[in-house]
């Protein structure tokens, strides 16, 4: 066993001839040299479903679901967010994958659904057409009253919104799914 001082003379050593090897052969791309590297480790000594999982993230194709798949999970079961952020820890603890996204994943895929995150303008104006950009993907409020059958509009708008994220990105994933 190496002294920590020795440890880290070897380390920055190692460093050093990865960093050669990354602007030699990748481009100077050293994460991907790293996450090869980690790969092959990986492999030789047989951790093969961990190593599945890092090249599926590599690939980007991530094993979880989508965060906004998650966010229409979590909408249309009604949960809150302690009630999701439990059923998240659970399924990474239990599967030891992360299947279900952070909370924070699921905020900012939120804001990507709510209006003026997507600034938009007709090239050139169009007549009687409002320059206002401040539109969501759906606007489900728009000429309903106020509240049906006891719900309030806005909710059932952003349901319908959830649902349609829900729908973008399933049809994002449909080949995927279908190649199993």
């Amino acid at each position: 066993s190496l002294t920590r001082r020795a440890q880290k003379h070897r380390l920055r050593e190692l460093k050093r001839q990865v960093k050669a090897f990354a602007e030699k052969e990748e481009g100077g791309d050293i994460k991907a040299v790293c996450m090869t590297l980690f790969l092959l480790a990986l492999r030789a000594k047989n951790e093969h479903r961990q190593a599945d999982e890092l090249e599926a993230i590599m690939q980007g194709r991530g094993s979880g679901l989508h965060p906004a798949v998650c966010l229409a999970i979590r909408i249309n079961t009604f949960l809150s967010c302690s009630q999701y952020h439990k059923m998240y820890r659970t399924v990474k603890a239990v599967t030891g994958r992360q299947i279900f996204q952070p909370l924070h994943a699921l905020r900012t895929a939120e804001k990507a659904l709510l209006p003026g995150y997507h600034p938009f303008e007709w090239k050139p104006p169009l007549k009687n057409v409002s320059t206002n950009t401040e539109v969501g993907i759906i606007d489900g409020l728009s000429g309903l009253p106020l509240s049906i059958d006891d719900y309030p509009v806005d909710t059932i708008a952003k349901r319908f919104r959830y649902d349609a994220a829900l729908v973008c990105a399933l049809k994002d994933m449909e080949e995927e799914i279908l190649e199993g």
